[in-house]
């Protein structure tokens, strides 16, 4: 997901939203410039009401979501149970998602073992399961190519033993190619001028991420599907319609994705960005409707989503009342949208917990 911070000082109200522009872009105090993560995440801030929905004049360098100070991931006790491989000629095997990691690779692991999909040396061993990552692999926590790492490793040994590990587009995939390809070229932000450099960094972009971002990293991210659908799940990123904007069947979609970041144009790859940036869609009145519109074009049956923290679906922060030192709850997925919609960002950047669920729930 894309987020950003409000600062609000004794007896004040929150700060008035700033868009990143050439002009007045100050790089976040929270942002790591030295290397090592002993210190980059951003200090505790008070979260304001999210808005629940975006006109088309919206940017993402607007600051639109805070963080809030996640210190230590929500510690769960789950036994850990090894994954049901599927038997020979039943099919498929298992079929398991994980929302946004954000950099958050110990989180990940850890994760991964309790669902049996990997060993204790990291390795697969869930034979014929499948396994969908959402998008959202950088940014805010400290090892994003670190988990990138890790799921390209996957990839390749789940197919050896028969099953697969597969990843979707994220804004912040289209966030980290854009400040690597383009950096501070600008950009018509439509509030503005703005540049993929200053947005990248506005939203907790690593400077150590930068630093180990190799080519092979580069070639895998730009040919991440945006939208899939298996067993019936819709599989995206984003709680948005701006999909439609991309073609009326899946296949066109991907391609246009792919062909927009071929082209390498910085105000198209800016446009992409910035729709897939777009929240809260499935959240409000008209939400049900809004998921129907996808499943009717794309099929499926249930729309299976991360980016937006389910702390913020849930209405957990963003009161004067919060306790930000105990963290948002997080048991699970959480499911609205008349029971069509499956939200998987458990907001692990906020102290909520990384999810990784077998479907059906």
């Amino acid at each position: 997901m894309v987020e950003g911070s409000m600062t609000q000082g004794a007896g004040q109200g929150p700060e008035v939203e700033r868009t990143a522009t050439l002009r007045d872009f100050r790089v976040p105090a929270y942002v790591n410039e030295t290397g090592p993560y002993a210190h980059s995440t951003p200090p505790a801030e008070r979260a304001r009401p999210a808005r629940t929905g975006y006109s088309d004049a919206y940017t993402p360098t607007e600051r639109d979501l805070p963080v809030i100070n996640r210190g230590d991931t929500v510690q769960v006790t789950v036994d850990p149970a090894p994954a049901p491989a599927a038997q020979p000629g039943t099919g498929p095997g298992p079929l398991y998602v994980v929302g946004d990691v954000h950099g958050y690779l110990d989180q990940l692991v850890a994760a991964l073992q309790e669902k049996g999909l990997i060993d204790s040396a990291g390795h697969w061993c869930a034979g014929t399961a499948r396994l969908w990552f959402l998008g959202d692999f950088t940014d805010r926590g400290p090892d994003g190519i670190g988990v990138i790492d890790l799921v390209m490793r996957l990839s390749a040994e789940a197919a050896a033993a028969g099953g697969y590990c597969k990843a979707l587009m994220g804004n912040h995939e289209l966030l980290l190619l854009g400040a690597k390809r383009f950096g501070d070229t600008p950009v018509n932000s439509g509030a503005g001028t703005a540049t993929f450099q200053a947005a990248w960094l506005l939203n907790g972009g690593q400077k150590s991420d930068m630093d180990r971002l190799q080519d092979h990293h580069l070639q895998w991210m730009a040919r991440l599907d945006a939208v899939e659908e298996v067993d019936g799940y819709l599989l995206v990123h984003s709680d948005t319609t701006a999909y439609l904007d991309y073609g009326a069947s899946i296949e066109e979609v991907n391609d246009t994705v792919r062909e927009t970041l071929t082209r390498n144009d910085v105000n198209e790859v800016w446009d992409l960005f910035r729709k897939f940036t777009k929240r809260f869609s499935f959240r409000d009145e008209g939400g049900a409707d809004a998921v129907r519109s996808l499943l009717h074009t794309y099929g499926g049956t249930r729309i299976v989503h991360g980016h937006s923290p389910i702390p913020y679906l849930l209405g957990q922060v963003g009161s004067e009342d919060d306790d930000e030192s105990a963290g948002p709850v997080v048991e699970g997925p959480h499911v609205y949208a008349d029971g069509l919609a499956i939200a998987m960002d458990g907001g692990v950047t906020m102290a909520g917990k990384l999810l990784v669920q077998q479907l059906p729930l």
